[in-house]
């Protein structure tokens, strides 16, 4: 964040100065939790499912807010903008707020955000944009380490990706910041354009259209509609835009048309020659993490070993290469970043050996049917390069998928099927995970069924062998992490118990 005065933030915004002094100042970042707030920031007041941020503005100056940003004068230091009234929009942001207050307060974030980008653009800030069905979490991590080896960089904690998340982390900005690392998602056409007008990007990747949110969209050519919104954003390739795109998507390479920038494309297809970055001689080890030779434009080549799990990381590496050097960072020094990076966001493909022996891969955060996919790859390969393993999906539901979720099921339990997989346990009591378990069970597969993540936990935990793999994976709301959380800790108690008895 630069430094602002209160006046200057209700111009930027638009808003009303009530109880500040107008030169008050505010050089610290914006936070939507009251809790976090340190000497200098802007509180966010924004209503949510149980609470409303109005109600802990008090709360927040007295920690040292500054001000807030709010829809309704409290009585307390703020700038005041004018509720918006019921939005139409299906965006979790929205989904607690029947007036607008929040969707006002959002629109003040995003116009101050706006404010910042072009002000630390116009001296020395690159902001980098990256969507798609799946992976953006982890290229964006991957994305970080890479630019951060040519300067300051901030990128999202976690998925931060969203009407919310998205200008809170432009915020973070600070005139040292040289990229800005922004990833988009979208529930529906309009939402990336959206985010984009908030920090305009020059360079933008696509990952993959895939079927995630494919009930919020319809289908997945309005799932490539949306996705292409970043191409669609960059400026020009005399201006400097770029677009990385995958060669191995059709969905994606077919927005080549939808850009002015300059289109690189990336593959993992070793046949694909015309493929700008590319990768060969693709092995993966026996915990499921890919080596691979890089090709770059210059044709160099440089040995990849990725210290993350899961085939599907080679794609997510090859896009974060191509920006990193359109960047203008020496491939040279972009792959020997690559070789150390290490996974940043918890809870994706996080892969823990326990003191006895087991593996569990906790990739909990969320699921899709492609995630899904790459998860059980992961752990069909640990688990096969292990003698006497067994491998254990441990799922919970698929979210979001509307009118294809139980047909996905279904294929999700064929999937483990043609994987080998050695035992399911279908978590929860939705449609959706009875869908799998009858169709597992159908099909030969060792299936349990259990009602919730703790029952979960404590069948798996009791039926375990020492050289067993076991997959935690559920969209979000399922709050699967639990279950590995609970292995870890029990795996480290008997550890610290045996380590007390042989004192």
């Amino acid at each position: 964040m630069i430094s602002l005065t209160a006046k200057d933030v209700a111009r930027i915004v638009g808003g009303e100065l009530v109880h500040v002094d107008p030169e008050a100042r505010v050089y610290k970042p914006a936070e939507f939790d009251s809790r976090k707030v340190t000497e200098g920031s802007i509180f966010l007041a924004l209503p949510g499912a149980r609470v409303d941020g109005h109600d802990f503005i008090e709360q927040a100056v007295a920690s040292g807010a500054t001000l807030a940003l709010a829809a309704r004068d409290v009585g307390q230091p703020a700038v005041v903008v004018t509720p918006l009234g019921k939005q139409d929009s299906n965006a979790d942001a929205f989904a607690h707020d029947p007036d607008g207050s929040g969707a006002a307060v959002l629109e003040a974030l995003g116009k101050l955000a706006r404010y910042l980008v072009d002000a630390l653009s116009a001296k020395n800030l690159h902001v980098i944009g990256v969507t798609g069905s799946a992976g953006k979490t982890s290229t964006k991590d991957m994305m970080a380490t890479l630019l951060r080896t040519d300067g300051p960089t901030v990128a999202p904690k976690g998925s931060f990706n969203n009407e919310i998340g998205h200008p809170y982390t432009v915020l973070q900005c600070t005139e040292e910041t040289k990229y800005l690392v922004a990833e988009m998602s979208a529930r529906g056409v309009g939402h990336i354009a959206h985010l984009a007008q908030i920090a305009p990007p020059t360079i933008g990747a696509v990952l993959n259209v895939g079927t995630a949110h494919l009930g919020e969209f319809g289908s997945r050519e309005i799932i490539a509609k949306a996705k292409g919104e970043l191409v669609e954003a960059l400026p020009a390739a005399e201006d400097g835009g770029v677009a990385v795109l995958n060669a191995d998507d059709a969905y994606v390479a077919g927005m080549a048309p939808r850009t002015r920038a300059k289109v690189v494309y990336f593959s993992t297809d070793a046949s694909n020659t015309d493929a700008d970055y590319r990768a060969t001689d693709i092995v993966e080890d026996d915990m499921a993490r890919a080596s691979f030779t890089l090709h770059v434009p210059t044709g160099e080549t440089f040995p990849i070993k990725l210290q993350v799990f899961g085939a599907h990381q080679v794609a997510n590496a090859l896009a974060a290469v191509a920006v990193a050097v359109e960047a203008g960072i020496a491939p040279a020094q972009v792959a020997a970043a690559l070789n150390d990076h290490v996974a940043a966001s918890e809870r994706r493909m996080d892969v823990q050996e326990l003191p006895s022996g087991v593996i569990v891969i906790n990739d909990s955060y969320n699921a899709n049917p492609d995630s899904m996919r790459a998860g059980i790859d992961a752990l069909a390969r640990s688990s096969r390069a292990r003698r006497h393993a067994t491998s254990w999906a441990v799922l919970g539901q698929m979210g979001e998928l509307g009118e294809a979720a139980v047909a996905e099921h279904e294929a999700l339990a064929e999937y483990l099927a043609q994987r080998g997989i050695g035992r399911l346990v279908a978590v929860g009591e939705s449609a959706n995970v009875r869908a799998l378990a009858d169709k597992a069970g159908e099909l030969g597969l060792n299936t349990s069924m259990v009602r919730d993540t703790e029952a979960a936990a404590e069948f798996v935990a009791a039926n375990l062998g020492p050289a067993d793999v076991v997959l935690v994976k559920a969209s979000y709301a399922d709050g699967m992490w639990r279950v590995a959380d609970a292995l870890v800790a029990a795996a480290q108690d008997n550890a610290d118990g045996e380590s007390e008895e042989e004192k």
